[in-house]
């Protein structure tokens, strides 16, 4: 049933004015701005949490703020999809609000960075429960632009270049985005996200037309997913705040560029057309090098944080590839992939940001003996490692399980093979650092207090636990990946 109302607005506008009211924080007040700006978040995830309620009993949620031509508005319509994407990013928001009042605690510019975090909390909520591609696209390039002062944020020569790179790639992408959505509402006369997709006409008539459309959306929506080879902007993007490069790699922006891919293979194309046109191969094939290539890349790298980068070009193809196989058991492990690597990739970087905190070592050749000065610390970098690889009782084995099913169902086992050869290099470039961390000799002595401050350590641990909770009790969120795939499907 599809019920009216201003519940989605009010999660984009929440986060908006709390981003208005910092601006006449001073910037000396710190506890006033971090409490702000935790309970604005908090609030924001509590409306959402409210969306979703309605929408796992069976409701479609609409919004529409006004009318810009015919068949073309601008309006919110939260369906499971959307649900599944606001939901997840708006909890793990509050987790990178509270970390980031300890880690910014000693960093310059403090307002400006939570106006910013707080502005693309609610650009990110917009694109969530956009009803058509016409709004998801402007609150998608929105979310480019308030996220290059945070990007930036330190001011330095690589971040101002890590700035310059984002900003091209992003509108480049962006573009060809633009592009596809001129040539899609002329062919249909409207952007709606709907069931089934509305492309399935035009497949018959100008099948190559349709083909060319596609190949531009997922380039175009690529860009923000790092596929390779138009991934080069997220690694450098790592000379951002450690926050930041979480925000980047496990919440909002890779996964605005995937929830785009996804949107338009399954609410603008559909599975119809795209099996007639065979697209979900091209999409597979591409997203198998992206895998197999980032991680061989990531092997390579000692710095900590561009060894997590790489990761996470990897770790998104899984979900594209569990999209392109165009079977339910795939699309399960696809959509499961976007909790689960969230989930964990964001407690790697806030356990790599707690490590450049409290010892200064960025490198992961300097880090032997770190498991000594940091024990939770490492102990949590080690289950977000062992989730990645995908072994039990992390999260992230039930992901590659129903990927490798679907790969099954699809009657593709050469995507198995990929997947197991992702796994192995993954523990190749993971496992070599937790190993260094507690059984190698280094010059750290065991902490005298906290290993880390409260307000990082606090959300490590959490997330850590909720890893290891959600592989175990699989019923916290396969049900709802089931109630999404159905209603793709």
């Amino acid at each position: 049933m599809e019920i009216v109302s201003s519940l989605p607005l009010v999660a984009v506008v929440i986060p908006v004015l709390g981003a208005i009211l910092l601006l006449f924080v001073p910037e000396a007040k710190d506890k006033i701005r971090n409490m702000l700006a935790l309970v604005i978040s908090f609030a924001t995830a509590m409306v959402v949490i409210t969306v979703v309620q309605l929408v796992l009993k069976g409701n479609i949620v609409y919004n529409k703020i006004v009318d810009i031509l015919p068949g073309l508005e601008l309006s919110f319509r939260v369906d499971p999809l959307g649900a599944l994407f606001a939901g997840t990013a708006s909890i793990l928001w509050v987790f990178a609000v509270l970390y980031s009042t300890g880690y910014m605690a000693h960093e310059h510019n403090r307002r400006r960075y939570f106006i910013f975090y707080l502005l693309s909390l609610g650009i990110t909520m917009g694109i969530a429960f956009a009803a058509n591609l016409f709004t998801l696209y402007l609150f998608y390039e929105l979310l480019t632009l308030a996220t290059y002062p945070l990007v930036v944020h330190e001011g330095n020569t690589e971040a101002q270049n890590a700035g310059k790179r984002y900003m091209i790639y992003s509108f480049f992408g962006a573009g060809l985005v633009l592009y596809s959505l001129f040539i899609t509402y002329g062919l249909v006369g409207t952007l709606d996200f709907t069931q089934g997709g509305i492309m399935a006409e035009v497949a018959r008539t100008a099948p190559l037309l349709l083909i060319t459309v596609f190949v531009a959306y997922i380039l175009g929506f690529g860009v923000k997913a790092a596929v390779m080879p138009l991934h080069s902007w997220l690694p450098s993007a790592m000379a951002a705040p450690t926050p930041v490069s979480a925000l980047l790699h496990a919440v909002a922006v890779v996964k605005s560029g995937v929830y785009g891919i996804l949107r338009v293979m399954y609410s603008i194309f559909g599975t119809e057309t795209m099996v007639e046109l065979n697209l979900g191969i091209f999409v597979a094939v591409l997203v198998s090098f992206t895998i197999v290539l980032s991680s061989i890349i990531a092997m390579r790298q000692d710095v900590l944080k561009r060894r997590l980068a790489y990761s996470t070009i990897s770790q998104l193809g899984y979900i594209t590839l569990g999209a392109g196989l165009l079977t339910p058991l795939g699309l399960t492990g696809g959509l499961l992939h976007i909790i689960n690597h969230a989930l964990l990739k964001i407690t790697l970087f806030f356990c790599a940001g707690a490590i450049i905190t409290v010892t200064g070592k960025k490198y992961i050749s300097e880090l032997n003996g770190v498991g000594r000065r940091m024990p939770i610390t490492m102990l949590a970098f080690a289950i977000g490692s062992i989730g990645m690889v995908g072994i039990l009782p992390v999260n992230g084995f039930i992901s590659k399980w129903y990927l490798m099913g679907g790969s099954l169902d699809a009657g593709m086992p050469i995507f198995v093979i990929i997947l197991i050869t992702s796994a192995l290099l993954n523990a190749m470039y993971f496992f070599p650092i937790v190993t260094a961390a507690f059984f190698k000799k280094g010059d750290f002595e065991p902490p005298k207090q906290l290993e880390a401050p409260l307000a990082m350590l606090v959300p490590i641990v959490l997330l850590a636990l909720t890893s290891i909770v959600v592989g175990i009790k699989l019923d916290l969120t396969v049900p709802f990946v089931e109630t999404v795939v159905d209603y793709l499907f």
